[in-house]
């Protein structure tokens, strides 16, 4: 009796774990959007801080590139900078002068103008005032013609700077969003061009079921649609995940090797990606199943 209680027992969760099996719609494996950092920048790697397995926040400081030359030169421009201003206040004080040499001969040529009219002038001294007023005027433009040259080169002195403060803001390395770092291609004291990876990370709060689906099964699937994600637990038992059609395939393509389908004598299937935040007992590759709530069901 015993023997027969506990084969009934031994069917029946054999059945039940049969249900669960038979009820999903697609299979797959967990993915998560990685990210590969690569330097922007040329030089030595002065620190290094990512580790395989760390968390790093999103915007936080990763490591830099050595930027002494770069320091060297801003230093530099820097000061040119400032013997510009220099020359700017001496262009100034300049044309200062030049305005106040003005106003006198202005006074000096009423003057005259009133002797003239009592004949206690002549012509001649008129002319002369009138002569210097128009040479400080062309001394005038010329200085204000050095004044705009001037200007033209700190425009270009602060263009140079603003470049040289960009090419400092690449040489140092942050963590691009909030993840864990999952591999590292470079070390500390390695040199690294433009474009050479220094390491792979994701964001493994919210990971990816990416499943397959033919094409009969299509039709019933949307967009922002809610799934249910079952996933192996420690008890033998599936264990369920909420989730969301974030992404379908536009194409059909052939199906993977790794992937049966329900119907397996189908060919050609749909990638559809399934958003699932992560409780932490999900990882990249894990297999994974789901179960997609249409109105059939």
């Amino acid at each position: 009796m015993k023997k027969t209680a506990l084969l009934l027992s031994i069917t029946c969760l054999a059945l039940s774990c049969g249900t669960d099996r038979q009820k999903s719609d697609a299979y797959g494996n967990f993915e998560a959007v990685e990210y590969i950092v690569s330097a922007e920048a040329q030089g030595t790697l002065t620190e290094f801080l990512p580790e395989e397995g760390i968390t790093g926040m999103a915007g936080s400081y990763a490591g830099c590139i050595d930027t002494i030359q770069l320091f060297l030169k801003k230093q530099q421009l820097m000061a040119q900078k400032k013997g510009l201003t220099a020359r700017w206040k001496a262009v100034n004080a300049q044309l200062d002068v030049l305005s106040e040499q003005k106003n006198i001969l202005l006074k000096e040529k009423n003057r005259i103008e009133k002797l003239l009219e009592g004949s206690a002038a002549t012509p001649k001294q008129l002319d002369d005032v009138e002569g210097n007023i128009k040479v400080l005027d062309k001394q005038s433009a010329s200085v204000s013609l050095q004044k705009e040259n001037l200007a033209a080169e700190n425009d270009a002195l602060n263009v140079q700077i603003a470049q040289v403060n960009e090419q400092i803001r690449k040489s140092l390395i942050r963590y691009p969003v909030t993840g864990t770092v999952l591999e590292k291609y470079a070390e500390k004291s390695e040199l690294v061009i433009p474009g050479k990876p220094l390491f792979r990370m994701a964001s493994l709060d919210t990971m990816l079921l990416r499943v397959y689906v033919d094409g009969s099964q299509l039709p019933a699937i949307q967009l922002n649609q809610k799934a249910e994600v079952l996933v192996d637990s420690e008890n033998g038992r599936l264990k369920k995940l909420p989730g969301r059609v974030c992404w379908i395939a536009s194409q059909a393509e052939f199906t993977p090797k790794t992937i049966q389908t329900r119907k397996e004598r189908i060919n050609l299937v749909y990638a559809v990606k399934i958003s699932v935040p992560n409780d932490g007992s999900l990882k990249i590759g894990m297999p994974g199943e789901a179960v997609f709530f249409t109105k059939e069901k």
